[in-house]
């Protein structure tokens, strides 16, 4: 019998955490847009609760023009003291900047590699530590935490969901081969 992961077995359907572990967490991402959103998203969670991002999310969403790479890329000063002041994000300038120095060399990679999942595939598979180690020469605010719930809710690290979980049958079907290798 299938059962759900236990941190979400209990929780009414209309419950943000589960209507993220059922339609987001551990599916496979391919848009760089996405997977850029993932990792913003990530860093801004460093230090404060996953619950407090989720219902955030739509205003992050609209702050950062839909987590547009080339748009965030260009953000100036003026973006900044924006984005400081929306109370509908978190306010802090260390992961705003962060963000957008993201945008910039997520573009940089686009470049050299076509796409950022390009370069993420051309890595995998890596251990966790190897991981971290390579997003944080390529990237800034990308501690061991933020990488790994950025790769496992993107479908590039495993155990977003336990093997008994309906939702894990659901991404193993959708994973492309590479990433169940």
């Amino acid at each position: 019998m299938a059962s759900y992961c236990d941190y979400i077995k209990n929780l009414d359907e209309n419950n943000i955490h589960k209507k993220y572990h059922d339609t987001e967490y551990g599916y496979p991402l391919h848009d760089d847009n996405l997977l850029f959103e993932r990792l913003c998203l990530e860093i801004n969670q460093a230090g404060l609760n996953w619950n407090m991002i989720l219902q955030k999310k739509d205003n992050f969403h609209k702050a950062f023009h839909k987590f547009n790479i080339k748009k965030v890329a260009s953000y100036k000063e003026k973006d900044i003291q924006r984005l400081l002041s929306d109370s509908g994000i978190i306010r802090n300038r260390l992961k705003i900047t962060s963000v957008i120095e993201n945008a910039k060399r997520i573009l940089t990679l686009q470049k050299e590699y076509g796409s950022f999942e390009s370069w993420l595939k051309k890595n995998h598979p890596l251990t966790k530590e190897e991981w971290v180690k390579l997003f944080k020469k390529q990237f800034k605010f990308t501690g061991g935490e933020i990488v790994n719930e950025f790769l496992v809710s993107t479908g590039y690290m495993p155990n977003a969901h336990d093997k008994n979980c309906p939702v894990y049958k659901r991404i193993l079907k959708l994973s492309p081969q590479w990433m169940k290798d």
